[in-house]
């Protein structure tokens, strides 16, 4: 894999830290800017809502841009309004900068997953976007326990210092190290066009609604973990960072597993892969009182989520290989469609007396559901596409 994949890595792993480092920051935020803790949670979803929304319009926009000056232009764009937001003193400010960072992460992650796919070989696609998500899943083992540490010792803006300081060399890496290629000239004219058109089917749709079912599974229960540790499992709150840690570490191992196998069995690692993940939400609803259980199924639910996720992303690119900035970016708007859809359904688990343990039987429900879209949407189809050729397309 070209050592130019794992810097671009670096930038989601910036990227993924700041979305998620917020869960730890946030009534220090409250407390700072004299505003109430679930304002400072609208936060969260204000980034969540910027993903959704942008990652398809900013992939309609970088289209016709060539995409070295495109990653340049929203990675930069990431770091600096984090510094306004590691120095504003107004709320306000600091909920439009999340939504700006939401729109130059989406955009950003649109046109890395279609670099990365140009870099090597057609059917080295998954292992290409393991690397990409692996920066993500990196975030959740080290940046976000590392941004609460660094928040508390030294206050939540020190938090956005530091992932603008990341950006620095992510973005030296893009300038030298993103192929030429990529910054040569600008597609052209009919080029939005001809991907509108390669996106036409059903297969992508399948693809992209089941990334966002099983990743609305994995956020339902990642979301609530700590009240299910502490509450359901009886674990110490001190070593819930660990714990989510673990959850991190297993996704790390998944995604990695996943870049090995789904690019020549993409069958096997979705249905067995799934139906291990579906029985892993049964058992934790069932086994969360136990500290051994939750440990283990935290790491094992983590590497099976991600497996299976990073893999339907591959499929999408697979699907839709005559666009790959729109599909990348589509992509990235379903994961993040579920990523906001599944812990609102854990609320409502919650909320209607199912209590913590109910928040994994909505994440096993959700990928139920995906098992019976696979099966009316002609899911096999869809994820058995690749492209066999040795040449580098674009």
């Amino acid at each position: 894999m070209p050592f130019a994949l794992h810097l671009l890595a670096l930038a989601v792993f910036a990227q993924g830290t700041s979305e998620f480092m917020l869960s730890g920051l946030g009534p220090d935020i409250a407390h700072d800017l004299g505003v109430s803790i679930p304002a400072a949670g609208s936060l969260t979803s204000a980034f969540a809502i910027g993903m959704v929304v942008g990652a398809p319009l900013t992939a309609v926009l970088a289209v016709r841009w060539r995409r070295r000056p495109a990653l340049f232009g929203f990675l930069l764009t990431f770091a600096v309004v984090h510094v306004i937001g590691a120095l504003t003193t107004s709320f306000a400010v600091l909920l439009a900068t999340r939504v700006v960072a939401a729109l130059a992460n989406a955009g950003f992650l649109a046109v890395a997953l279609a670099t990365a796919v140009t870099m090597v070989a057609p059917d080295a696609k998954g292992r290409a976007t393991s690397i990409l998500l692996g920066g993500t899943t990196l975030a959740c083992v080290a940046g976000v326990p590392g941004g609460a540490l660094l928040g508390g010792l030294l206050g939540w803006r020190a938090a956005f210092w530091a992932v603008a300081l990341i950006c620095v060399p992510a973005l030296i890496a893009v300038l030298r190290s993103v192929p030429a290629a990529d910054a040569g000239p600008a597609a052209p004219r009919g080029a939005l066009r001809a991907e509108l058109r390669a996106l036409r089917g059903p297969r992508l749709l399948t693809v992209l609604l089941l990334g966002a079912l099983v990743n609305g599974a994995t956020f339902c229960t990642f979301t609530y973990l700590a009240p299910v540790a502490t509450e359901v499992t009886g674990v110490d709150p001190a070593w819930v960072p660990a714990l989510l840690a673990l959850f991190g570490l297993g996704s790390f191992v998944g995604v990695s597993a996943a870049g090995r196998l789904s690019d020549a069995r993409p069958v096997p690692v979705l249905v067995v892969g799934g139906a291990a993940l579906l029985l892993g939400w049964v058992l934790f609803a069932l086994a969360a009182g136990s500290v051994a259980a939750t440990l283990v199924l935290a790491f094992v639910q983590g590497a099976l989520s991600f497996a299976v996720g990073s893999t339907l992303i591959a499929r999408a690119l697979y699907a839709a290989s005559g666009a790959p900035t729109l599909a990348g970016g589509l992509a990235t708007a379903a994961l993040n469609v579920g990523a906001a859809l599944g812990p609102w359904a854990g609320g409502l688990a919650i909320g209607g007396g199912g209590g913590y343990r109910g928040v994994m039987g909505v994440s096993a429900l959700l990928v139920a559901v995906a098992f019976l879209v696979a099966a009316v949407g002609g899911g096999r189809g869809a994820v058995r596409a690749r492209v066999p050729s040795p040449v580098c397309d674009d």
